[in-house]
């Protein structure tokens, strides 16, 4: 017996199959959205006019490309202009574009020319040299990824309404190319004494850093970031690059490089970056970076539904390699392991994901990294107990929290500093 056929299902057919007729003469199509809802879309092409004669400049090929005008992205100025923060949430992966790399300057941003800028090398050395930018271009070159975070790098003073570009967005990530250090020392020849050197800037502030011979071995002069010349704000036309260290040591628009047998205590090493601790104690030249994370998604202000949402965030550590990420879905009861995004490259920002199915109900969701030392990422009564609430503007990577409320709004969890 043939079977009855569907005539409802045959009317259906019909009917679509004329919807999408008539949309394409009208010129549009049918298509679905991720929900599964119809919609029309329309199929005129802006980008392939039928006048060429018609295209303005913009639409044609130009010596600089820009950003599409539905795209906004900016650092987020502080404190008078001396410092802006990076929009960690609103970015990919892990390198930082190289406008958008965090700022941190004690005297504004010098003008300088790179074809009359000089690096000295001097003290206690055999050969005292003086290096044009041109001079270093011609040793071998090397290029390194990793980050550089301000050693001030947390935002006391927040409230619920708080990105992750104001919590901790004095940190980023480039590609930076330059000549290892250490091929200029074997040219002016360290004498065995020499266990530290000053690097000075050419800023208003003359920005001076005593560095620790321990460190020397990946302290590269960097010229390029990204690609291109380092950006004036970032060190142009060269700087020191200390790779995991605090980012004021890696002192921009390098000029001088002194070695000695102990360290110069300047001003930018005694009146600041120096944390008083606990018992009257202080804690100097405590350069390595912490292990830190941050959630960037969903975070403040995104709006989010029931069901499955992909918790995102960085990870990073001057200590070495990040060996995992730790989510929390309940307020820091249960942590589970998240993935970790290839590549994962040493005193790098790593990426890490978590699928995680949301039921509606208000919590409060948490990260904290691990590193190949062992280090856990500390919380903030962790942090206050072992070095007390006075070493906080420094060195501060205390475990970052988001309240996910019952009516989608994600907010930050606030803590206080005392």
């Amino acid at each position: 017996m043939k079977k009855k056929e569907n005539t409802s299902s045959k009317l259906n057919i019909t009917r679509r199959s004329a919807l999408v007729g008539m949309a394409g003469a009208a010129g549009t199509i049918i298509a679905k959205s991720a929900s599964g809802k119809e919609i029309q879309v329309s199929s005129n092409r802006p980008y392939a006019p039928e006048d060429p004669s018609k295209v303005t400049a913009s639409q044609w090929a130009t010596k600089v490309g820009k950003r599409s005008i539905f795209e906004k992205y900016e650092r987020d100025v502080r404190y008078t202009g001396t410092s802006s923060r990076t929009p960690l949430h609103q970015l990919h992966g892990t390198i930082t574009p190289s406008d958008l790399h965090f700022e941190r300057h004690h005297a504004g941003v010098p003008i300088i020319d790179a074809e009359k800028h000089k690096l000295i090398i001097h003290g206690l050395v055999d050969r005292p040299m003086t290096f044009s930018v041109n001079d270093l271009k011609r040793f071998p070159a090397v290029s390194r990824i990793c980050f550089i975070e301000c050693s001030g790098n947390l935002a006391r003073e927040a409230d619920e309404y708080t990105t992750p570009q104001n919590i901790c967005g004095m940190t980023s990530q480039s590609e930076w190319t330059g000549v290892m250090l250490s091929t200029l020392l074997k040219e002016v020849g360290i004498k065995p004494s020499a266990t530290w050197f000053l690097a000075e800037g050419s800023d208003a502030a003359v920005l001076t850093r005593s560095i620790p011979k321990d460190i020397w071995d990946e302290s590269m002069i960097v010229y390029a970031q990204n690609g291109e010349a380092v950006r004036p704000e970032n060190g142009y036309p060269i700087r020191l690059l200390n790779p995991g260290y605090e980012g004021n040591s890696s002192v921009k628009w390098l000029r001088r490089i002194e070695f000695s047998d102990q360290p110069f205590m300047t001003r930018e090493e005694t009146s600041k970056y120096t944390e008083t601790i606990k018992n009257g104690k202080a804690r100097q030249f405590s350069l390595s970076m912490d292990a830190r994370s941050i959630i960037t998604y969903p975070t403040y202000p995104n709006t989010i539904e029931k069901g499955w949402i992909e918790i995102q965030g960085i990870a990073w550590s001057g200590r070495g390699l990040i060996t995992g990420t730790e989510v929390s879905t309940d307020n820091g009861k249960t942590w589970e392991a998240a993935k970790l995004q290839e590549p994962i490259l040493p005193k790098a920002h790593t990426r890490f994901r978590h699928l995680f199915n949301w039921n509606g109900k208000e919590t409060v969701i948490l990260s904290r990294a691990i590193d190949e030392s062992g280090y856990i990422q500390p919380t903030r009564e962790t942090l206050i107990k072992v070095r007390g609430a006075g070493s906080i503007p420094y060195h501060s990577n205390p475990i970052t929290g988001w309240r996910l409320r019952a009516d989608g709004d994600v907010l930050y969890r606030v803590q206080e500093w005392g």
